[in-house]
């Protein structure tokens, strides 16, 4: 009988609920290579393995489209990444610890 640690199964489950996520906001976005294309930037400028992404948002401002994303690094680190077109590239920053 193989057993699975629930340490193994959290993980399982969390990376399925971040490709569903992920899968969803791609099967909705008129440019659904928004979030590789900040995969790269974050690999390249922050040198971050992108794990999933959390809080994915499309939006318009003043009629030009938006595009937000939270990353989650394999190594735990988070970065926020926004971008308002017609930028290039998205403003990044790191996630910090926050305490309410």
């Amino acid at each position: 009988m193989v057993r699975i640690s629930i340490h193994s199964r959290f993980i399982a489950l969390t990376a399925a609920l971040g490709l569903a996520l992920t899968a969803g906001v791609r099967a909705q976005s008129a440019d659904p290579a928004w979030l590789d294309r900040l995969s790269e930037q974050l690999a390249v400028e922050k040198e971050c393995q992108v794990e999933y992404f959390l809080a994915v948002k499309e939006g318009q401002l003043a009629g030009r489209p938006t595009f937000e994303a939270r990353a989650q690094c394999t190594d735990g680190r988070q970065f926020d990444g926004a971008l308002t077109e017609p930028a290039k590239e998205f403003n990044l920053s790191e996630c910090g610890t926050r305490i309410c």
